[in-house]
């Protein structure tokens, strides 16, 4: 708009200029939004009992990975400076436009620098960012790997450690529906309302300015609250390290104590990527056709040793409780009468291309059950779903070409 403007943007405060002899100056003000964002931060948690964990002899020792992305100049300033990190504790915190020749997601497959180096056993807690820092995953010692709907559930089941939800109550949490449900057996023992929405954040903004929600999240790594209405992972990062401190336990132990407590929900989302986009149109059509249909409601499958009934099934649909908003064709889920859980929803990956999205769930109460490998334990559920959609057969895949 104004491409001949010069602007410092090194200096804080107003600059005035004198735009084509207008009248009025034109006002530029630059501020530094990682000084504001601290300010907040201040006022949501107990910076003193965080830094008391950081530093000191019996510290804990963190390794935090911003990718290069722009979380780098935050995490320097509120863990490192404020909160007394040492300064080695964050790495890659210099916002580069190629991120480094990384690929700046914070998961398994990208964020294998962190994984390593949690792996060894000097850390006792690690964390990584997105590019714009809204997505974050948490490791703890050992690489001990914490999975988003496990992670918001845990940070409802222990808001009572955040000194803001202290004073401002918690009135709601909301998940999107491929979410694991293991934030809704949370909310229950909370007696608090759960809102189960379609994938996108601009649903969560509905109910958080509504006055509904406190907390949500969604299964892709973005979890964020009320104070500002927003995936927030740095925000994330601190509650956790907040837990820690209360609970004064690892991060193991607090899943493990959770597990023991509400169950465990063995997740997985397998991504089929880059398919054409009439081939995943009528996967999806006849998909729904065969789950809507009266008859299948009973059916039972039998993969090995287990026998699935199917209890209920349906093309999931959401009605925005602030604004009576419908919307519709969300994805397709199989709920089988063990709380199993089977979806299929279709994604657009680019203009020409589309990606189908296959969840799988099965939750075990038996803490003997606790250890085992996630896709072992979802085989059975997998067969099922490979089964009914025939979606290798149908795209010519042998499997799927993303694995979460």
């Amino acid at each position: 708009i104004c491409p001949d403007l010069r602007i410092d943007l090194s200096r804080l405060g107003r600059q005035e200029f004198d735009l084509e002899n207008k009248f009025k100056p034109f006002r530029v003000e630059i501020v530094d939004p990682v000084d504001i964002y601290l300010n907040l931060l201040r006022t949501i948690f107990d910076f003193n009992a965080i830094k008391s964990l950081l530093t000191g002899p019996g510290q804990l020792k963190i390794r935090v990975d911003a990718m290069h992305g722009v979380m780098g100049p935050y995490v320097r300033k509120v863990l490192c400076d404020e909160l007394g990190a040492p300064a080695n504790s964050a790495i890659n915190c210099v916002p580069l436009e190629d991120f480094g020749g990384q690929h700046p997601d914070p998961n398994l497959t990208y964020a294998t620098t962190l994984l390593e180096a949690m792996k060894g056993g000097e850390y006792g807690f690690g964390a990584a960012f997105d590019a714009d820092g809204d997505r974050y995953m948490i490791l703890g010692q050992n690489g001990f790997f914490v999975s988003p709907s496990d992670s918001l559930a845990i940070i409802a089941a222990n808001l009572s450690c955040i000194p803001y939800f202290r004073q401002m109550g918690v009135r709601g949490f909301g998940r999107s529906m491929p979410t694991s449900t293991a934030l809704d057996r949370v909310a229950k023992s909370m007696k608090v309302p759960v809102y189960e929405t379609p994938a996108g954040w601009r649903f969560f903004s509905n109910l958080m300015d509504s006055g509904r929600c406190s907390l949500c999240g969604e299964e892709s790594f973005g979890t964020g609250s009320d104070h500002l209405r927003e995936k927030d992972g740095l925000w994330a990062v601190l509650v956790w390290l907040s837990i820690i401190a209360a609970r004064k336990q690892s991060v193991e132990e607090i899943v493990r104590d959770h597990w023991a407590k509400f169950g465990r929900h063995y997740y997985c989302r397998f991504d089929y990527e880059g398919l054409e986009p009439k081939t995943t149109y009528y996967i999806m059509r006849d998909l729904e056709a065969l789950l809507t249909d009266k008859s299948f409601i009973g059916q039972q499958f039998a993969v090995g040793s287990h026998v699935y009934s199917v209890a209920k099934t349906d093309s999931f649909e959401y009605v925005d409780p602030v604004d009576g908003t419908v919307t519709k064709k969300q994805g397709l889920r199989i709920i089988f009468s063990d709380a199993s859980r089977l979806i299929f929803r279709l994604s657009s990956s680019s203009g020409v291309r589309a990606t189908i999205r296959l969840y799988a769930e099965s939750y075990e109460r038996d803490p003997s059950g606790h250890d085992q490998e996630p896709q072992a334990v979802l085989s059975p559920l997998i067969a099922i779903a490979l089964k009914i959609s025939q979606i290798h057969e149908r795209t010519g895949r042998r499997g799927p070409t993303v694995i979460t």
